[in-house]
């Protein structure tokens, strides 16, 4: 009988230290051609534009088949819900029957973040302590905790574009157990001698600079994730040694890459690499101690179902869940 997992299910069973560890290997599986996996399925909604996807995939070993249905409505703040919605489905990949149907909302919050994290442990410099973020929504939350389980934060700053917003952050999280955090009157005040750099923004121009970034940073972008948005400015991505979760996702959809590329700044060759090509050893990363590193991301289904399988597992240990008959 299949089963249903609740957000809180899933949080119950997931933490950050297990998130990030799953992450590495999907990261290794899918650049070792071990996972079958198209181009997600994007359609626009409505005249706001909203956004639906469609992720699935095939993971190898251990065998796990699914698809995660994505949401992205601006909009829901007003009906004060998410602007990211997400369900994840499971199927037996022997028989194509449905095992599980999972809130994906926190999957999505959480695995994005992880690999971030995973990015800092494979590309920032060792000691790096200093962090700044760009954004105060979900995903900025989500980053603090997953950073700060790899790293040893001693100095983070925040900035974005609503004070209250900045403070709030900033009150919210010192009281849930964070470092000292300082809200920023400016990104570049934030950004300013930080050693990892987190863009976790809504906007569609460039919200950080290539001349305002130190020496031997590493910047994780997070929050443009269509080939018309972007978070750096190409100054920077000309300046960085740039990896992807995926070079094909990123030549199709990363703005922060399209963009200069369109300008002809820059060509498709400026990527580096894949994240799961250097865990594997495949290439290199940090080639000096001031080089500025770049992890452009855009998220992938095998991330998701790694996270989802992982859940599943692990809420059927712990008898989560409520079966259901379709």
């Amino acid at each position: 009988m299949p089963i249903l997992l609740s957000e809180d299910d899933v949080r119950a069973v997931l933490s950050m230290d297990d998130l990030v560890r799953a992450m590495h290997s999907a990261l290794r599986q899918f650049s070792s051609g071990r996972v079958s996996q198209p181009l997600r399925t994007v359609l626009e909604v409505g005249a706001q534009k909203a956004y639906f996807g469609v992720m699935p995939a095939f993971i190898d070993d251990p065998p796990v088949l699914g698809t995660k249905l994505v949401t992205v409505y601006a909009s829901n703040a007003q009906a004060k819900l998410p602007s990211h919605l997400a369900t994840i489905i499971l199927l037996d990949s022997a028989t194509g029957e449905l095992l599980a149907v999972m809130d994906g909302r926190y999957i999505t919050e959480a695995r994005t973040a992880a690999v971030s994290a995973a990015s800092v442990q494979l590309l920032a410099r060792d000691g790096a302590s200093t962090l700044a973020i760009l954004g105060s929504g979900v995903q900025a939350r989500s980053h603090l905790e997953a950073i700060s389980s790899v790293a040893a934060l001693e100095d983070v700053r925040v900035w974005s574009p609503n004070e209250a917003r900045r403070a709030a952050f900033a009150w919210e999280m010192q009281k849930q157990g964070a470092p000292a955090i300082r809200p920023m009157d400016s990104a570049r005040d934030a950004v300013r001698g930080a050693d990892i750099v987190v863009l976790a923004t809504a906007s569609r121009e460039p919200v950080v600079h290539g001349e305002w970034i130190a020496d031997g940073a590493h910047v994780c972008a997070v929050g443009a994730c269509r080939p018309d948005q972007r978070e750096m400015d190409t100054a920077l991505v000309q300046r960085g040694r740039v990896f992807v979760d995926s070079r094909v996702g990123a030549l199709a959809e990363a703005g922060d890459l399209v963009l200069p590329i369109v300008e002809g700044a820059i060509g498709a060759d400026h990527i580096a690499g894949e994240l799961g090509e250097l865990a594997v050893g495949r290439i290199q990363g940090r080639l000096s101690a001031g080089d500025v590193t770049i992890f452009k991301s855009l998220g992938m289904a095998v991330e998701d179902l790694a996270a989802a399988h992982l859940a599943y597992v692990r809420a059927a240990e712990r008898g989560l869940g409520r079966g259901f008959v379709l």
